[in-house]
């Protein structure tokens, strides 16, 4: 008796699992859910090829030191990068007086050594870039790991930059930019508190005399960003090849070790 009693409950809730999946099924099937207007406008960031992609990938300097320009010239007045140390901008193509003249521009507060008080002082190449105090409308993220906290990294940075324009025709008016918002299909919403920030070629002077269109400030600042985001990169991708050869001779001193010592069974 427990047994077919068993056997019909069991029944019963396999009939309702059964049941309520066909009525979801049927139900997506014939009334499929509103795509999302994001979905619909929003876009994905093309492919952006640096000079540090893949697995031995290296940092191209001069590209480093035109992205710290265009960083330093249009976004440090709104965007810190305060995970980046002054004296770091050696490994970008600054020499070690620039370094030192610019973090000198910089006002740190910081405890006296003498007193144990915090006060002002210039900045030194030991000091992290400060944060920045943004009085504007709302609060504009920190940059050292922007290429690593948004899907797409540099490629979403560069889309980001060079992909402002007006809304399509077609956009619902709910979603339409209101005041102090711009339109922006790469943005998550759609609309992005932030203005374009690179609106003109020759806007960055670049020291080494490339052209500053705004396509290749963008380039440069994403790549630049890339940097601030894994510093350590091409130190990791060196000691990643040297482990992969390691192990490919460890795997082929085992194999041979192994065919002679069996060698030496079958012998016998």
């Amino acid at each position: 008796m427990i047994r077919i009693f068993s056997i019909l409950v069991g029944a019963f809730f396999t009939l309702a699992l059964l049941l309520g999946f066909g009525t979801g099924a049927y139900n997506f099937i014939t009334d499929p859910p509103a795509a999302k207007v994001e979905a619909t406008f929003g876009k994905h960031p093309g492919h952006l090829s640096l000079a540090s992609d893949g697995p031995l990938g290296k940092f191209d300097k001069a590209q480093l030191k035109r992205g710290f320009e265009v960083y330093s010239g249009v976004c440090a007045s709104c965007h810190s990068i305060k995970q980046v140390a002054y004296r770091n901008l050696v490994h970008v193509g600054l020499t070690e007086k620039e370094v030192k003249d610019f973090a000198a521009k910089a006002t740190i507060n910081a405890k006296d050594p003498l007193t144990g008080e915090m006060k002002d002082r210039p900045g030194q190449p030991s000091d992290k870039f400060p944060p920045v105090v943004y009085a504007g409308k709302g609060n504009p993220p920190d940059l050292s790991l922007i290429t690593k906290a948004r899907h797409g990294g540099a490629a979403y940075v560069h889309a980001l930059l060079t992909g402002y324009q007006n809304p399509p025709a077609n956009l619902p008016k709910e979603n339409q930019p209101g005041e102090g918002l711009f339109y922006n299909p790469y943005f998550a919403n759609l609309n992005i508190a932030m203005p374009a920030p690179l609106t003109s070629e020759g806007q960055v002077t670049y020291s080494d005399g490339t052209k500053a269109t705004v396509d290749q400030m963008a380039q440069d600042v994403s790549a630049f960003l890339v940097w601030t985001a894994e510093p350590e990169l091409e130190q990791r991708h060196q000691t990643g090849a040297w482990w992969v050869l390691f192990l490919l001779f460890a795997t082929t001193l085992a194999y041979m070790s192994y065919r002679n010592i069996w060698a030496e069974k079958k012998g016998h």
